[in-house]
């Protein structure tokens, strides 16, 4: 496994009410995120982005949905988020997305 390419999906996602309260920007996550790639070694294949979209289910955004795709086609093996609930907010959903993962 040290061999293996680190290929990672950069996902981003802001809600309104999120930007609004917190103040952390698409822009200000991505280039957080992509510094971090570069420290860690990881290729960055694509940045997803998802803007004024709810955590609330996985199914209703659309750059997400592409990220799972990518990740089922084995175009990328890690993904980088700004923090956990940038990629969801659900135990269950949480628990599909690393049963995707783990295939």
């Amino acid at each position: 496994m040290d061999n293996e390419r680190k290929i990672a999906g950069v996902y981003i996602r802001v809600s309104t009410e999120d930007q609004a309260r917190e103040g952390f920007s698409l822009g200000e996550q991505e280039e957080k995120l992509l510094q971090l790639c570069k420290f860690k070694e990881l290729e960055v294949y694509k940045v997803y982005k998802d803007a004024g979209i709810s955590a609330k289910d996985m199914e209703h955004r659309p750059q997400f949905q592409e990220m799972l795709k990518d990740i089922k086609k084995g175009k990328i093996n890690y993904i980088v988020a700004y923090k956990l609930d940038r990629i969801t907010r659900s135990v269950r959903d949480l628990e599909e997305l690393i049963s995707v993962l783990e295939q």
